[in-house]
This record gives C-alpha cells, structure tokens and sequence, in this order.
C-alpha cells in the first residue's frame, strides 16, 4: 500500500517542494512532481532553477527524451504514465510528489506519495479533502508539523 505523507505548516508550498526535492534528489530517490494546473507546474519548474543560489535540481517535463535518465520528471498528465517514461528497472521507483488541490489520478501505484500543505486556508482546506479521500480509500495519511520543526530547527 503507498505510504502518504503530509507535510503540514509550510511558508511557502512550492518553496518547500524544491527544497524536499532538493533533499530527495540528493539521497539518490526519483521523483515524479504532479500538478494539472500548468501554471502552477510551470512556476515550480521555474522556481527548480532559481530557489537557491548553489541548488541545481535535474528535472525535465514527462515528455522530454531525457525524462528515463532525469532524477525528477514534471507532469501535468497522468502520473502513472510520467511513472513509466521515468521508470528504470535499475533504479528505485520513483514517489510522487503532489502539487496539485486534488489527488493524483494512480497515485497508489506509486510506493510513496508526498503532499507540501502551506498555511493558506485554501490550501489547507484542499488538502483535508484529500487527507479524507485518501482514508476513505483505505489509506492511513502521516502527518508532519514543519512549522515546528522550524521552530525547533
């Protein structure tokens, strides 16, 4: 069953995202990042290249040739399809990254799913319907406070 993690209390959702990416990338995991608002996608895109001044974080859109060879591939399609353009059978599976208000469309293909939640309340009350979504399938969502790890940190 895929393992769902929220992490809740963001400044910025996106911000954080290329962070966790960032994190990810470099302990040698695969990503597939889902959002099917392309605007959205697209500033994500954008911010992978400029969030931080000594951060480069390799990643290409579902549909470019390199997306096999990639660590992070951008979809605003089916994940599961980005899943097989990204898949190699000698690396690890990738885990998904949501982006989007909804929940990925195949998301319990995936071994993990990740899901960034800020302090807007639009965003948090997105992201209860899909917490619900996910324990009505049969999910049991984890929950993580990263404005206390903030506070801690």
């Amino acid at each position: 069953m895929t393992r769902i993690d929220f992490a809740f209390g963001a400044p910025d959702r996106l911000r954080m995202a290329c962070q966790v990416v960032r994190k990810r990338v470099l302990a040698g995991q695969r990503l597939v990042v889902y959002c099917k608002d392309g605007s959205r996608l697209a500033a994500f895109d954008r911010m992978l290249w400029a969030f931080d001044d000594t951060a480069f974080v390799p990643h290409v859109l579902a549909n470019d040739p390199l997306a096999p060879e990639t660590p992070v591939v951008l979809t605003a399609g089916e994940p599961l399809q980005a899943l097989q353009a990204a898949g190699q059978p000698d690396q690890p599976q990738p885990w998904l990254l949501n982006l989007d208000d909804d929940c990925p469309p195949g998301f319990d293909a995936f071994e993990r799913l990740l899901e960034i939640v800020s302090d807007d309340p639009d965003d948090k009350q997105a992201a209860r319907q899909r917490w619900r979504t996910y324990q009505t399938a049969g999910h049991v969502p984890q929950s993580h406070d990263l404005s206390r790890k903030a506070q801690d940190g």
